[in-house]
């Protein structure tokens, strides 16, 4: 690493270098809100101020229990700058999974909306290790008197920002991740690891080596307006938005509580948006219904990237976003919170792949269950397992980090435990994930796989394919399955679609159809919800 001394490796740094150059390039909007670049680096120093004045130490961590806002980011710039993670929080979780998250991140810090004062006046006395509430005004509840104004603490700093102990490229940055079982668990990446990821993928990738002046001379001119329409609280929507600021453009945050389409669709015709970031069908399909109802109503030509990742995203529905934007690339992503760049799907209106299927990541391997590469075209599934660039571990859990961040053939890897089919020409089919796993007679079906082809069927709008107990086989396959309106497909349609594209004992033995298949707000499966209704209904 040969960077200048000064140079701290840091994403802070890029943010305050793009506010310097920058000044008056509107870096986030939300509404009628607009900040520029040098409102957000100021309004980030003094939300930095307070946390400092709140005795914050370099052992101390900020929660961010928002939803998509400026202000979200801006903590996240704070945090940056005295060299503190911040620590991302579900808003949909309940009391105990609140308390949970904050205890085991060490929380001493945090700032919340408002609509969330009755859930954190009501957890206060349950988290002793948090000494400093921030009351970011939404319109519903008004500050209590045991919290601090946003506002008030966006404005208490007149410059720059530094900790005593300053930042630098080992600085802390915590993900934490709920997966698809569990409680939520802290992924460890160091700044430097974490800044180099967003580079590599940014439309303005920086010669960082160079330091701030590498920043300085590829940094020509603001970037693109972008839009995550997955929350902030997940990392499809989070690094989407850090992904288009790294480069000096603008990151909008749409206004309403809950995903609404109309609003984006807004929000893209009035600020011409380039790039979208979205979470799979539940997203997708919202989209598409909203451009097939008023086709005239926006001009949405401007888009050109649209990132996917977190759920799947089918054919059908690339094909009618294409329609709409026949310009644009759908990136289908696949990654996870402890290994980035996993595999990748490009779409564009004349080529659309196969739904799951995915080219590898340069620094990806498929490995046998004796850690040898799996042959293309063998039709052995295989572990996904990352190398390179990888997080510490998962905070305060050395076991959970020796099983997932091993050592294979001299190597540190990432396993997260996604497994895959090697085809002859070298991409990936997903299979899905140890845990999802069913085993029926005893054969392993794994979950993705089978979704991925119903999803495929023209009257299918979302499924989930879950296990459940079965006296014969073990367990027995169910699709829980959404429909379009008017298309009612018989369930032995369905599974006959399954059995002309895969083994027959991979298809369901039942298909329970709902009004909307269970999943969080950023579009991340809920399995055990599908579950329960494949039990009960």
């Amino acid at each position: 690493m040969s960077a200048p001394e000064e140079f701290d490796w840091n994403l802070a740094t890029v943010w305050e270098t793009v506010a310097e150059e920058l000044p008056d390039a509107p870096a986030q909007i939300q509404g009628e809100r607009t900040f520029t670049w040098a409102e957000f680096d100021r309004r980030a120093d003094g939300i930095a101020r307070t946390l400092l004045d709140g005795a914050a130490t370099r052992d101390d961590r900020v929660a961010q229990y928002l939803r998509n806002s400026p202000e979200y980011l801006e903590v996240s710039h704070a945090a940056f700058k005295i060299g503190i993670p911040a620590v991302n929080s579900n808003y949909r979780y309940r009391d105990e999974e609140l308390r949970y998250l904050w205890d085991d991140a060490d929380v001493t810090s945090v700032v919340f909306h408002g609509s969330f004062t009755p859930t954190v006046g009501a957890l206060r006395g349950r988290v002793p290790r948090v000494r400093q509430w921030i009351h970011v005004d939404d319109g519903t509840e008004p500050c209590p008197d045991w919290a601090i104004p946003y506002e008030q603490a966006a404005a208490a700093s007149p410059g720059r920002v530094r900790s005593a102990w300053g930042r630098g490229p080992d600085d802390l940055f915590l993900l934490y991740t709920g997966g698809t079982t569990g409680m939520p668990k802290g992924v460890m990446w160091r700044a430097v690891d974490m800044l180099q990821q967003i580079n590599d993928v940014s439309t303005t990738h920086y010669d960082l080596e160079r330091g701030v002046a590498g920043i300085r001379r590829d940094l020509t001119a603001p970037g693109q307006a972008h839009i995550s329409g997955s929350p902030y609280m997940h990392g499809t929507g989070y690094f989407g938005a850090t992904m288009a600021m790294h480069g000096g453009g603008c990151a909008i945050s749409l206004a309403a509580p809950g995903f609404d389409a109309v609003e984006l669709l807004d929000a893209i015709d009035r600020y011409k948006v380039a790039s979208l970031a979205i979470s799979g069908e539940v997203f997708a399909k919202r989209i598409v219904d909203a451009l097939a109802a008023e086709p005239e109503r926006w001009d949405s030509s401007t888009i050109r990237n649209v990132l996917t990742s977190g759920g799947m995203l089918g054919e059908q529905s690339k094909r009618a976003l294409l329609e709409h934007w026949p310009e644009a690339a759908i990136l289908d992503g696949f990654s996870s919170s402890e290994g980035f760049g996993m595999g990748w799907s490009l779409a564009t209106k004349g080529n659309i792949p196969e739904t799951g299927r995915f080219s590898p990541g340069p620094n990806v391997w498929v490995l046998d269950e004796n850690d040898e590469p799996v042959a293309a075209g063998s039709e052995v599934i295989g572990k996904l397992v990352v190398r390179n660039r990888l997080p510490m571990g998962y905070y305060k859990d050395p076991a959970k980090t020796a099983s997932t961040f091993r050592e294979i053939n001299g190597v540190r890897t990432s396993v997260p435990g996604d497994h895959g089919v090697v085809h002859a020409d070298g991409t990936i089919q997903l299979m899905g994930r140890d845990s999802l796993c069913i085993t029926s007679g005893g054969e392993k079906i794994f979950t993705e796989e089978v979704e991925g082809v119903i999803l495929d069927h023209e009257a299918v709008t979302d499924v989930l394919v879950v296990g459940v107990p079965d006296p014969e086989w073990g367990q027995s396959v169910v699709a829980v399955v959404s429909v379009e309106p008017g298309l009612q497909p018989a369930p032995e349609e369905l599974i006959g679609h399954v059995k002309r594209r895969l083994a027959g004992y991979k298809a369901p033995k039942r298909v329970v159809f709902v009004d909307t298949v269970p999943r969080s707000p950023n579009g991340k499966a809920d399995y055990p919800g599908a579950r329960a209704l494949a039990v009960t209904v």
